[in-house]
């Protein structure tokens, strides 16, 4: 090895410790973000979707136990569930829904994805978004997955989500629509005249790229 050559390493060195000291450093960052992009009903806003709107950027106030508490309990129970909005979902359902998301856990995609998003099926008083009779519910697909269908599902007059549990019995099919090209927004409209009081808006969404299905809680008051 000559001179120069080794000159050139010991040049080299610092820069190289420095790449190996940040990589590791780098493979120690939390992911509490949404790194691997899905998707989710936005509006009107999923339960875990609505938490991170209120709260994602002040999600250790102690503010949040009074003003929000069915989002103070889902925080404690796991932030990830927030950072992940748009990974509640569960891979090879076959269509086979109510097999693999026992009653009481349909908020939770039948605790998918380890438990992450149990809290979701806690009873009380989730913070409600107002709708008409008439609405649109739309589905934001930041990864362009595409949609073999999307079912919408709403409870029926007089079931109450502040002190029951969800069940499939509860709910009502009110739309069933074709397929979507994938793209970034999916609008769904909705009719239900009549219609008053809380309610329980529950989405399928049945992805086209792969057999991957997202269940989907949304609480409304419908005025």
């Amino acid at each position: 090895m000559t001179r120069s050559d080794t000159a050139g390493r010991l040049r080299r060195a610092p820069f190289l410790l420095l790449g190996l000291v940040l990589a590791a450093l780098f493979s120690l960052v939390p992911s509490n973000g949404t790194a691997h992009a899905h998707g989710s009903a936005v509006d009107p806003a999923t339960r875990n979707y609505g938490c991170w709107l209120r709260w994602g950027s002040d999600f250790q106030n102690p503010a949040m136990q009074q003003q929000d508490p069915m989002c103070w309990q889902a925080w404690q129970t796991d932030t990830n569930a927030m950072w992940n909005w748009n990974g509640l979902y569960r891979n090879g359902s076959a269509g086979n829904f109510q097999a693999v998301v026992p009653n009481g856990q349909l908020c939770s995609g039948g605790r998918a994805e380890g438990g992450r998003y149990n809290a979701m099926d806690a009873v009380g008083a989730w913070k409600a978004t107002d709708v008409g009779a008439d609405f649109t519910l739309r589905l934001h697909d930041q990864a362009r997955h595409g949609a073999d269908y999307i079912l919408v599902y709403v409870t029926r007059q007089g079931f109450d989500p502040v002190t029951r549990p969800l069940t499939w019995n509860d709910l009502q099919l009110v739309t069933r629509t074709s397929r979507y090209a994938p793209g970034s927004d999916y609008n769904v409209p909705v009719s239900l005249p009549g219609r008053s009081g809380r309610a329980v808006v529950y989405t399928i969404w049945q992805a086209s790229h792969m057999d991957q299905t997202y269940f989907l809680c949304s609480d409304v008051n419908f005025r």
